[in-house]
């Protein structure tokens, strides 16, 4: 080699160097540069700090209370000045003519004592709200001029809320609203009221002493029923609504391993060696899962109709092209020493497949079954919602309705516990079917004389 040939090499290697740093550099450097300009842009596309100045910290407040409370309404019919009393406004919680919780004094003047000074009263015309440290604010509503408010001097707090036909008080006692037609108080209470019995059952306001006694005594099977049927939380459609949401899951699951494992030979190699028809199986799983279950289950709502099965349907067309490119891959992989020993001793066809390969992919088709049936039941609440059946029917109309917050946590509080359940079993299951089956193959091969012991 000459001088100059080892310059020229040299000098080669140099650059080589040179470049490849450079790449490095541009790597570690451009990447996380790259990142920030789309964080940015994110930032800026989603207008997050525009997002932060329309946050409504005192509706979210509201909302989180509504989760663990409940209000009490009492309302005057401004045309007649008749009074009513509803837990929650709803008539299935409405107390019977003449009956009033202690805090409410029923007469011509109706006086609520909203507690540490603050009081309204209903009076025949007038409506008056004492306020401790501000005074008493009075209201008439009328037909022709709206509602007539009187104001102590001084500029309207924030809290108070004035207009010709609405005057709106929040206090931390409680609220008044008074319109036209209807002036109504309602009053805050921490808990799930008449989450058991509701206010025409025999057994309301009874402690729990005394409903053990009443049990005792031959009425526990009215206390059940009682809490059964109760009207305001209905505790047998939920009952109900997260059997069909279970039900959804599991046939939707069960029917998608069952459809897609035939199938599955058909899209493997070493099964199946026609290339073009194993192409069109796998391209018939990427079409089925590529689509997500919810627009299977439009579409298939509007085919079938609305209900549980259709529910079930939609999980079972998604998840069959799921489980048919799983199980095509499990098969690919299968060991043919085994089969071909299951075929030594002069197996049929149905044969091989039943003591040859079933038990080698017989793992992994339970353990992505079980996964799934845990992951289905998560699904099957949102597709409950679409096709009008299991618990997200029950949620989405408990939000839709804007009914309280308290009941929409319930459902949510089921549905978490139901996943948590599932979860449970499914790894109890996965347990028992698999690891336990592993153990038992284990124990067998390391006693190979007392294996047929083993049950």
């Amino acid at each position: 080699m000459t001088v100059i040939d080892a310059d020229f090499s040299l000098a080669t290697l140099k650059q080589d160097m040179s470049d490849l740093f450079f790449k490095k550099k541009l790597f570690n450097f451009g990447l996380p540069a790259l990142l920030l300009a789309y964080l940015t842009y994110v930032f800026i596309a989603f207008d997050m700090p525009g997002l932060w100045d329309r946050a409504n910290l005192a509706n979210a407040r509201t909302l989180v209370s509504d989760t663990y409370s409940y209000k009490t309404h009492v309302s005057r019919d401004n045309r007649d000045a008749s009074v009513s009393i509803a837990i929650e406004g709803e008539r299935k919680g409405a107390y019977p003519e003449g009956d009033s919780p202690q805090w409410v004094s029923l007469g011509e003047v109706t006086v609520i004592d909203l507690e540490e000074g603050h009081q309204v009263r209903f009076g025949p015309e007038t409506v008056e709200y004492d306020i401790p440290g501000y005074g008493v604010v009075r209201a008439t509503p009328t037909r022709s001029r709206g509602v007539q408010a009187e104001l102590p001097a001084g500029e309207i707090p924030s809290w108070i809320s004035l207009s010709k036909n609405r005057l709106a008080i929040k206090t931390e006692a409680g609220r008044l609203t008074v319109t036209r037609n209807r002036s109504e108080v309602f009053r805050y209470f921490t808990g799930w009221e008449l989450f058991f019995f509701t206010l025409d059952s025999p057994y309301h306001g009874l402690g729990l002493g005394e409903l053990l006694e009443k049990a005792a005594s031959g009425e526990a099977g009215a206390i059940l029923q009682d809490i059964w049927t109760n009207k305001m939380w209905r505790h047998q459609d939920v009952a109900w609504a997260i059997a069909e949401t279970l039900l959804m899951a599991f046939l939707g699951t069960i029917g998608a391993g069952l459809v897609a494992l035939p199938l599955a030979f058909l899209a493997a190699r070493n099964f199946n060696p026609l290339g073009p028809l194993r192409f069109v199986m796998r391209r018939v799983f990427d079409f089925v899962r590529g689509v997500d279950s919810l627009i299977w289950t439009v579409v298939l709502a509007r085919a079938f109709g609305p209900g549980p099965l259709t529910g079930a349907l939609a999980i079972l067309v998604t998840d069959t092209g799921t489980f048919g490119k799983i199980f095509s891959e499990a098969l690919e992989n299968v060991d043919e020493k085994q089969i071909e020993g299951v075929t030594a001793t002069g197996a049929k066809p149905a044969q091989r497949y039943r003591f040859g390969v079933i038990p080698q992919i017989t793992p992994v088709l339970l353990s992505q079954l079980l996964y799934f049936l845990e992951s289905n039941t998560r699904s099957a609440t949102i597709i409950g919602a679409i096709t009008g059946g299991g618990i997200g029917l029950l949620l989405t109309q408990a939000i839709i309705t804007q009914k309280d917050w308290e009941e929409v946590a319930y459902y949510i509080g089921l549905i978490i516990f139901m996943v948590m359940l599932m979860d449970w079993l499914s790894g109890w299951l996965r347990r028992r079917l698999i690891k336990g089956e592993a153990g038992r193959k284990s124990r067998a091969e390391s006693k190979p004389g007392k294996a047929f012991l083993l049950p």
